[in-house]
């Protein structure tokens, strides 16, 4: 079984707009998926990147116009100024992490959940309501919101310590087994054809 680690923010755009067609990439081609959730926000100065807010006025310009097309082009809802964002991505992907570990939901879902929570749900993904909806929709157990902080924590942590040393620079990025790298939702038809065998 091929395994893809995915490094993402639970605040990124580009990672909600991958939505449900990752996983159903990965399911396809009966890939096992090692989701490794990151601070975004500190990954960006040690990779040469720039928060969003100190970007120059062009790129967000481009940025404001892309993220709508691309939304429609995934068939997704999309409010590009977000009541509640940015907000704290860790509460969230300590879940994830200990979701993850404790098995017996679908993460995918989860992860989908939260990160649509924020894109087009206007929720706030740092309240505990919010988490424990996304946790028990993907068939979790409400109470992992509150259990694993500390190895939640930790996790977090060496993910983005993880990333920089892969060579990982943004949200999502995927890395499969054989070390290919894949950035953005874009290369998703990319990641499907490599794990064809095509590309």
């Amino acid at each position: 079984m091929a395994q893809i680690d995915y490094y993402f923010s639970t605040l990124s755009p580009f990672a909600y707009l991958a939505g449900p067609r990752f996983s159903e990439i990965a399911s396809r081609h009966g890939a096992e998926v090692v989701y490794k959730p990151l601070d975004i926000m500190a990954l960006f100065p040690r990779t040469g990147g720039t928060p969003p807010a100190q970007r120059h006025a062009s790129r967000m310009q481009y940025r404001a116009e892309d993220l709508p097309r691309q939304a429609r082009k995934a068939g997704l809802d999309l409010n590009l100024k977000p009541a509640h964002w940015p907000t704290n991505g860790a509460p969230s992907s300590y879940a994830i992490i200990a979701a993850q570990k404790a098995g017996g939901g679908d993460i995918g879902a989860l992860v989908f959940a939260l990160l649509r929570a924020t894109w087009a749900e206007e929720k706030d993904i740092a309240e505990d309501a919010v988490i424990r909806e996304a946790l028990t929709g993907a068939g979790f157990d409400a109470s992992l919101a509150d259990s694993g902080l500390l190895v939640g924590a930790e996790t977090y942590a060496a993910n983005l310590e993880e990333a920089v040393n892969r060579g990982v620079f943004g949200s999502p990025f995927w890395i499969t087994e054989s070390g290919q790298r894949f950035w953005g939702q874009d290369r998703l038809e990319d990641l499907d054809l490599h794990l064809s065998g095509k590309l």
